[in-house]
């Protein structure tokens, strides 16, 4: 039964981090780019995404923390020590400034510009710098997602 439940909790903790690293990158890299492909509407397409890019950071966090919990259960204090921890607890930290900090500031400014779209006022340019930040940190996201599943996959390779 131990076996069994050992087996199940790392079956699971390979689940979460899939879907964590595959939601990122497949919001990212395939979704996002496909609402600015095929809607006409740029505005629609912007809205679309940024509320995938929100529902994916507040999921982001819930798996995160849970990876993060349970590397700590696994390991204890010990788990300070590996990089699979920090990187964790790094892509954290970044989803955090993303969904608290960046997504809010991008939606003030287009809430300032209104009536206009964003793209046609005087906000433009700012808006345009913080999506560039936007964009830099969301690469560097899934950059850290891609170290992290590789970095599990090698720890759990030389577990057996």
């Amino acid at each position: 039964m131990r076996r069994f439940l050992h087996l199940l909790a790392d079956a699971l903790f390979q689940f979460v981090l899939t879907a964590w690293v595959g939601m990122i990158w497949t919001i990212g890299y395939l979704v996002a780019p496909t609402l600015f492909y095929t809607l006409d509407d740029r505005v629609l397409a912007g809205e679309i995404a940024g509320h995938l890019f929100t529902v994916s950071g507040w999921t982001g966090l819930m798996l995160g923390g849970y990876l993060l919990i349970i590397l700590l259960l696994q390991r204890g204090i010990k788990s300070l020590r590996a990089l699979a921890f920090w990187l964790t607890a790094l892509l954290l930290i970044l989803t955090a400034v993303s969904l608290f900090g960046i997504q809010p500031f991008m939606q003030h400014l287009k809430d300032a510009a209104a009536p206009l779209d964003v793209m046609q006022s005087a906000l433009r340019d700012r808006f345009i710098s913080w999506h560039g930040i936007s964009s830099a940190l969301y690469l560097l996201q899934s950059l850290l997602a891609l170290g992290l599943l590789l970095r599990i996959k090698l720890d759990r390779s030389f577990e057996r």
